[in-house]
């Protein structure tokens, strides 16, 4: 199972980033693996549609299950579609939305 995680980092302590489509990472973590990478966005600076192209990614990596502040409409509709569970965050570490997905404390968006 994949969860990514949007970040202001690199790595497992970066904090979390609560903007979505505009995040600066997308901190990927295999639960099943223990292994994690860190991916540049790079929508995050575009006119308009980075939610939707940022859904499209994290498609492509075959995430299950995305946490992060706030997602858009468009964005939402996206995720949706490709079947990517979306759970709110507000702010912390990426660990600690690891951390808080694995013991069910998050909320569905």
């Amino acid at each position: 199972m994949k969860l990514a995680v949007t970040a202001q980092g690199k790595d497992l302590d970066a904090a979390l980033d609560p903007r979505f489509g505009r995040c600066q990472y997308f901190i990927i973590i295999d639960l099943d693996a223990g292994e994690h990478e860190a991916v540049v966005n790079k929508y995050s600076t575009e006119a308009g549609g980075a939610g939707v192209q940022c859904a499209q990614l994290l498609a492509d990596y075959g995430i299950d299950v995305l946490v992060t502040g706030k997602v858009g409409p468009k964005a939402a509709r996206a995720l949706e579609e490709a079947g990517i569970e979306v759970y709110t965050m507000a702010s912390g570490t990426v660990r600690g939305a690891i951390e808080a997905y694995r013991e069910g404390k998050l909320a569905k968006a």
